[in-house]
């Protein structure tokens, strides 16, 4: 019978995976274990140098044991790696009202993380990064490319561009992980058609397939999950309840979204567990960690070979000004999930016990 895992990110690299043709029948039996974190931004030279210290390497220090533990690591990368360009493209998802005195005044969002960077991502653990989101052009297609080259030579998958999915084999378990966001040029959350028809693709040639997205308005009041299509800023950030369940309906396994920069709670819908947002999890000045916007987390999911979701577990993190993750043991981060799965999911909420620990309702 054939193992079929689909996890999905709205809406992110680390070492590279591990790839076996044949694995013993034990480990063939174990559940594949996927670590999923929010967004990563390590830090940006435009328009400033905003850099940490000693260049990143130890940024990542204090998560990246758990990382490189999982099967699998996965994030999303929110920007290029790129070390050329000297003026960013304002996309739409790029841009925000900011009146600073100046009425209908615009400020233009935009990063750019040296490529050397790339390294630091691997060196943690990241199997698989996301580049479908609002930054990834922020320095146009080149940006892009240049960005997609370094992981590539870093062993990185990736998966965001319209069409892409990538695929990594642990154990002889062959998993596809498919990024969403709702921006020109990549996986486009909101066309539950083409969804459909690439998810159902990946089901038929792989195990497992993951699907993240990139999606959701953003901010403090952005914690909560609405029936209805988001709009943040005058633009589409997609309905990403429907968006959820009809990938799931359509094979996904797993779901998980980034964007808000702030976590939102969880659902198990028809044995499949879906992350409505993974919050910001790595970053270094230019996005705002203070308060709510600063508490994060790892998600931990184990996942059968018929896809169903087995177990997880939550490993709260916190950002402090002006940024890098920490492990985190108050228990607020699990309160906070506790609180928004149940207001927002009801009996289709998880159980989370005190150690993090998930179970099916």
């Amino acid at each position: 019978m054939r193992v079929r895992v689909i996890v999905i990110v709205v809406v992110a690299a680390l070492a590279p995976c591990a790839t076996s043709t044949r694995a013993a029948p034990a480990e063939q039996q174990r559940p594949l274990v996927i670590a999923a974190v929010g967004d990563l931004m390590l830090g940006s030279t435009f328009p400033r140098a905003r850099l940490p210290p000693r260049d990143g390497r130890r940024l990542l220090a204090a998560v990246a044991p758990i990382l490189r533990a999982a099967d699998v690591a996965f994030g999303n990368l929110e920007g290029p790696l790129f070390d050329g360009g000297q003026q960013p493209r304002c996309t739409p998802g790029g841009i925000l009202e900011r009146n600073h005195g100046r009425p209908g005044g615009k400020t233009c969002w935009a990063f750019r993380m040296p490529a050397r960077y790339g390294k630091l991502l691997a060196a943690a653990g990241f199997d698989v990064l996301s580049l479908a989101n609002n930054h990834i052009d922020d320095f146009g297609l080149a940006g892009r490319h240049a960005t997609i080259k370094t992981l590539h030579a870093l062993g990185v998958r990736y998966s965001g561009p319209t069409g892409s999915v990538a695929h990594v084999t642990v154990r002889g378990v062959r998993l596809a992980v498919i990024a969403f966001a709702t921006y020109k040029g990549l996986n486009d959350l909101r066309d539950l058609d083409a969804a459909r028809a690439l998810i159902g693709k990946a089901a038929r040639e792989a195990d497992l397939v993951m699907v993240s997205f990139h999606g959701g308005a953003e901010g403090r009041r952005a914690q909560r999950v609405p029936r209805r299509e988001e709009i943040f800023f005058g633009e589409s950030r997609g309905a990403v309840r429907a968006f959820a369940h009809a990938v799931i309906d359509a094979g996904a396994d797993l779901v998980v979204g980034h964007g808000p920069h702030v976590l939102r709670g969880l659902e198990i819908y028809k044995g499949r567990l879906v992350a409505y947002s993974l919050g910001t999890f790595a970053s270094y000045g230019g996005i705002n960690v203070r308060g709510v916007l600063g508490r994060t987390m790892i998600l931990e999911v184990a996942l059968g070979k018929d896809g169903r979701f087995v177990r997880g577990r939550v490993r709260p993190v916190r950002q402090r000004v002006p940024g890098g993750p920490r492990l985190d043991r108050s228990a607020r981060v699990l309160r906070t999930l506790r609180r928004l799965s149940r207001l927002d999911f009801g009996a289709r909420a998880p159980r989370i016990a005190a150690n993090g620990a998930i179970s099916a309702p």
